[in-house]
């Protein structure tokens, strides 16, 4: 049997724009809803960006990252930048006691405590003489460590670095160890107007390597005379005043 099909053409006008205004409602529904989502997406995406900036604007002022920039700069060979971030001054001050007692050691038989404390009014005037061999050694030791194989960018430094240190803060004084090989290095940062510099470096081979230029330039065995000339030049002049 044949199906007839049957439109209601008398069906009043009002119901079908009914149906089209609720049409139209829902679409306009969808719609902001939709717009929404995409204002949420965006005030998320805002925060996590200044979030993010505010994050490396920070870990730019911790110490970590100024060990950071020391082993890039080390394993890059960039003496000016390496230079930026210690304290020559401070590091040779800072090493006069543990040199004066290697360098001691290195007479064997013939130190005795007037021999040690000729060793000791020397190696302060040389230490401050040999900063740029200070530098180049503390430079060595950090490149070498194994944390910035070569060719690695700053980037690939910054995300692997930092998980090896251990770093204790206390004030403007941040206590750094990093390994090296089967030894630990230990580094002395203060804060200082523009971040954090390196004051004090402990690595065993790299004083080793810092006595070894010392003693060539200390008197032989049983010449150590604080009355001759070659100490006097080495004594820093004094002042005029106060006489």
């Amino acid at each position: 049997m044949r199906q007839r099909i049957v439109i209601n053409l008398d069906e009043p006008a009002g119901e079908a724009t009914q149906r089209t205004r609720k049409s139209g409602n829902k679409r306009r529904r969808w719609l902001r809803v939709l717009g929404g989502l995409a204002f949420v997406v965006v005030v998320l995406v805002v925060v996590a960006v200044v979030g993010a900036f505010l994050w490396w604007r920070h870990y730019q002022s911790t110490p970590a990252y100024s060990v950071v920039v020391l082993v890039d700069a080390a394993a890059r060979n960039d003496a000016a930048e390496f230079q930026k971030h210690i304290n020559e001054d401070e590091i040779a001050k800072n090493m006069v006691s543990t040199v004066s007692q290697k360098a001691g050691a290195r007479y064997g038989h013939a130190l005795n405590s007037s021999v040690q404390q000729q060793i000791d009014s020397l190696v302060p005037p040389l230490l401050v003489r040999m900063k740029e061999t200070i530098r180049k050694e503390v430079a060595a030791a950090m490149a070498f460590n194994g944390l910035a194989p070569e060719g690695r960018s700053f980037m690939w430094i910054l995300l692997h670095v930092p998980s090896l240190l251990t770093v204790n803060t206390e004030g403007d004084t941040a206590k750094v160890t990093m390994p090296r090989g089967g030894q630990m290095i230990e580094l002395t940062m203060q804060r200082n107007a523009d971040g954090w510099k390196m004051t004090q470096f402990k690595d065993e081979l790299a004083v080793q390597h810092i006595v070894d230029s010392v003693i060539t330039e200390l008197p032989a065995i049983g010449k150590i005379d604080p009355n001759n000339s070659w100490l006097q030049k080495l004594q820093p002049k004094k002042s005029g005043r106060g006489r």
